[in-house]
């Protein structure tokens, strides 16, 4: 046993799991991966009996698949997956899932800012008696205006969770399989892992890891793209914005009542209407805002519904090779 595996089997006592699943999403990472599996290949011995490692390209316009064909044939352990199109780290994840076969699911990203020498602390954590455990990073090493936007995604999140835990969510996740078979049947093109997760249980925990910068290329999640994908947590599993804008409407309406009143009462007081074609224009601009912008929150959850009856799927699979050897010993 070298080094690493000695170090990971003293973190985790002498026990190891049954099995262990790692799911990995792979987009434009074709010469980061086989230094990913190299050190996966150190780890996951020790941690269970037997272990397995599924890669899921989504759609990557470089050499990744065939990076990854390559590496399912020289690892036994490995089992790779093709999707038709790129439908997004989420549903990527879930196409991962739902092929993992073993009690405990580990995700993670393929740019190796999640360490694999990380991994027996987050099980040491869900030996603990949980059901999920998230590896929040140390430090964020993203910049302000990428931070301020994970912020806004991980506060939509909590309000979708109900849970404090919400506000260190990462893509560094451990979870028992069992959790899975609540949203075995989910079908739906807009996927949040996270939310999904919820479904199953509500024993969640954090762990902090070290994370690790990224050593090729940037990430995928711009400003704008974090926020479209807390736009899509909120309506799609969450009615919070239905909620807000009947609250709008609600102080909107006491708004309109308190205008009534003040007319009236100008008129009985002095005689006379309130003059001035700008108060006018001002409350019809202010009622017709308040109304616009409730209707675009329900047109947001029409076109859910809308894309919910067309039956558009999460991801559709074009390739998959598995070995007919998939342990690790």
């Amino acid at each position: 046993m070298n080094l690493v595996a000695q170090i990971t089997t003293a973190s985790t006592g002498t026990s190891r799991w049954p099995g262990l699943s790692v799911v990995v999403p792979v987009y434009k990472s074709e010469p980061i991966l086989p230094d990913l599996v190299q050190r996966l290949s150190q780890v996951l011995p020790c941690l269970a009996e037997e272990c397995e490692l599924i890669l899921v390209n989504d759609c990557s316009p470089d050499r990744s698949w065939d990076v990854v064909s390559d590496l399912a044939r020289q690892y036994p352990w490995i089992r790779s997956i093709n999707l038709m199109r790129n439908y997004g780290q989420h549903n990527a994840l879930l196409c991962g899932i739902r092929a993992a076969r073993y009690d405990v699911i580990v995700t993670m990203d393929d740019d190796l800012q999640h360490p694999p020498e990380e991994i027996p602390k987050l099980l040491e954590a869900l030996a603990g008696g949980y059901d999920v455990v998230y590896g929040t990073p140390e430090q964020e090493q993203h910049g302000l205006g990428r931070d301020f936007a994970s912020w806004v995604t991980k506060l939509a999140l909590q309000n979708v969770m109900g849970a404090e835990v919400a506000r260190k969510v990462s893509a560094f996740r451990v979870f028992r399989a069992d959790v899975a078979r609540a949203f075995a049947h989910y079908q739906g093109a807009f996927v949040s892992i996270d939310v999904l997760l919820t479904w199953g249980t509500n024993r969640f925990s954090i762990k902090p890891v070290r994370h690790d910068a990224r050593k090729v290329g940037t990430s995928g999640y711009t400003f704008r793209k974090l926020v479209t994908h807390a736009t899509n947590m909120m309506t799609g599993f969450s009615t919070v914005p239905l909620q807000f804008a009947s609250l709008v409407g609600f102080l909107f309406t006491l708004f309109g009542v308190g205008v009534l009143v003040y007319v009236l009462g100008r008129y009985l007081v002095h005689g006379g209407s309130v003059p001035g074609f700008p108060f006018l224009a001002s409350i019809i601009a202010l009622f017709s805002g308040a109304q616009l912008f409730a209707l675009g929150i329900m047109g947001e959850y029409l076109a859910r519904m809308h894309f919910r009856m067309m039956e558009r799927p999460s991801y559709v699979v074009r390739d998959s090779f598995t070995s007919k050897n998939s342990t690790t010993d």
